[in-house]
């Protein structure tokens, strides 16, 4: 199995795309960390690896709170001696007009959706050994979005710059970094979003994708048969780009 005996760290492994990757990782045979914030639904993903013969434990972590990622990455250090994979899929989005929008909120998303992947980077490095890979759950809003969703969208473009950023200063054959992009995908993100509720963004539910296909795909990145893919963005959307 591919990540046998590979240490997993995925934020927000709670529900939707980073549940399905935290049951992906486990059933090929990763130790998988679930970061969240809700310890019911922490458990319930951690049950569900476990019931299926893998390993999995939960911790508890806001990601808009610096010091509460500083101190889950050292307990997951010390109980483990290493990160063989980061995965960072956690993000919250507004539903607001620029003009309309508290800066405390833009505050806030980018600080969940872009500071955090620039922390765990930073504190997940030094204990990265040779083979090891971080996936950033990027979003096609980054390259073609809608009214509304400024600061997702541009917190998912920087995200993408930051990806090709650090594959200037990570070595390829030590650690390789790269973003998955999805599109519209069956979670509770898409069917809560008003923009879609109310019809401004329309979805056609034939072009859905589920949340075990974007772990496949994200599966695919962080492992070793991807060994030579580096500082890119993956779109799995369907075709959603190609209509550009």
């Amino acid at each position: 199995m591919r990540f046998t005996d590979k240490v997993c760290l995925v934020t927000g492994g709670t529900s939707g795309i980073g549940r399905a990757t935290c049951i992906r990782l486990g059933a090929e045979g990763a130790t998988v960390v679930v970061l969240g914030r809700d310890a019911a639904d922490g458990d319930e993903t951690v049950d569900t690896i476990t019931k299926a013969g893998g390993t999995a434990i939960f911790l508890a972590c806001d990601l808009a709170k610096p010091k509460a990622i500083a101190a889950t990455v050292k307990k997951v250090v010390t109980k483990y001696h290493r990160v063989d994979v980061l995965i960072c899929d956690a993000a919250m989005m507004t539903f607001e007009h620029l003009v309309d929008l508290p800066l405390e909120k833009w505050d806030l998303l980018m600080q969940v959706n872009l500071r955090s992947l620039a922390q765990l980077t930073q504190l997940c490095l030094p204990h990265m050994p040779k083979g090891s890979a971080i996936v950033a759950i990027s979003s096609v809003h980054a390259h073609q979005t809608t009214a509304s969703v400024v600061p997702y969208a541009t917190s998912k473009g920087a995200m993408e710059a930051f990806v090709r950023g650090m594959s200037r200063e990570l070595d390829f054959r030590q650690i390789r970094i790269n973003a998955v992009a999805p599109g519209a995908v069956d979670t509770p993100m898409l069917w809560t979003n008003p923009n879609v509720k109310n019809g401004v963004e329309t979805i056609d539910k034939a072009t859905v994708g589920q949340p075990e296909e974007l772990a496949a795909a994200i599966a695919f990145m962080a492992s070793h048969e991807a060994s030579f893919i580096h500082g890119t963005t993956l779109a799995v959307d369907g075709g959603r780009l190609a209509q550009l």
